[in-house]
């Protein structure tokens, strides 16, 4: 599926040297040359915890079935 512009989006590898895992949501800020796109992910207060370009299949759509949570960073 290709993504849009602010589609909510679900990562699907940890990148721990941005303290993100995998489940953790974010919203697609920036869409590229088709393969790439920038996801901004934000902590509940509204402050931005990352922005990060990343590979389009490293992040899927979010499902129907998916359960949120929350943690602390």
């Amino acid at each position: 599926m290709e993504h849009t512009l602010l589609d909510t989006v679900v990562l699907t590898t940890d990148l721990p040297e941005h303290g993100l895992r995998a489940g953790d949501l974010g919203a697609i800020v920036e869409l590229y040359d088709g393969e790439n796109v920038e996801v901004e992910f934000v902590r509940a207060s509204g402050e931005t915890k990352a922005l990060v370009t990343l590979n389009a299949s490293d992040v899927r759509s979010v499902a129907a079935n998916d359960m949120l949570a929350v943690r602390a960073s």
